[in-house]
């Protein structure tokens, strides 16, 4: 799994959101994004299921979504300050360019940018990253993520 934006990662349960702290959503980690305009990008290889301004979901071939949430409450915004630079559908690879956005500006609308990052449906607790409290450049390994339940590929790790 691939850090999406350069940031300092911390754990989810530190989310200023209480559905994303309580991994209602599924477990992953946040990254306190750098202040500087930049493209998010996808975190692994798959199909798009989703993509807002805010958020997009990947599918992986071993059946896991991963979400990618930028900030807090900034579906609010209507799209504003966001722009979608990936497939709306079909594959991607990771480290392909999804979302250009500002973090700066979102914070000085006074909602928070932190970026989430979840692998969907996961039991809480599940996902650790090894840079907890450190900075991750874009396209860093983040964490890995087990195959879905059922998954042909079970057993395999993908990262």
């Amino acid at each position: 799994m691939l850090n999406p934006f350069p940031g300092t990662v911390g754990p989810l349960s530190e989310a200023p959101d209480p559905v994303f702290a309580a991994e209602m959503v599924g477990s992953g980690v946040l990254v306190d994004p750098d202040r500087t305009v930049g493209v998010a990008v996808a975190p692994v290889a798959g199909k798009v299921a989703k993509v807002h301004p805010h958020a997009y979901a990947i599918a992986t071939p071993d059946g896991r979504g991963i979400l990618v949430h930028l900030g807090i409450d900034t579906v609010r915004l209507n799209g504003e300050g966001f722009e979608i630079l990936g497939p709306l559908k079909g594959e991607v690879v990771a480290g392909q360019e999804m979302i250009r956005w500002d973090p700066a500006a979102i914070e000085a609308q006074g909602l928070s940018p932190v970026v989430l990052v979840c692998v969907l449906d996961s039991a809480p607790g599940s996902i650790v990253s090894p840079l907890l409290g450190q900075h991750a450049d874009v396209g860093e390994a983040l964490f890995e993520v087990e195959p879905a339940e059922g998954s042909s590929r079970r057993g395999r790790r993908a990262s």
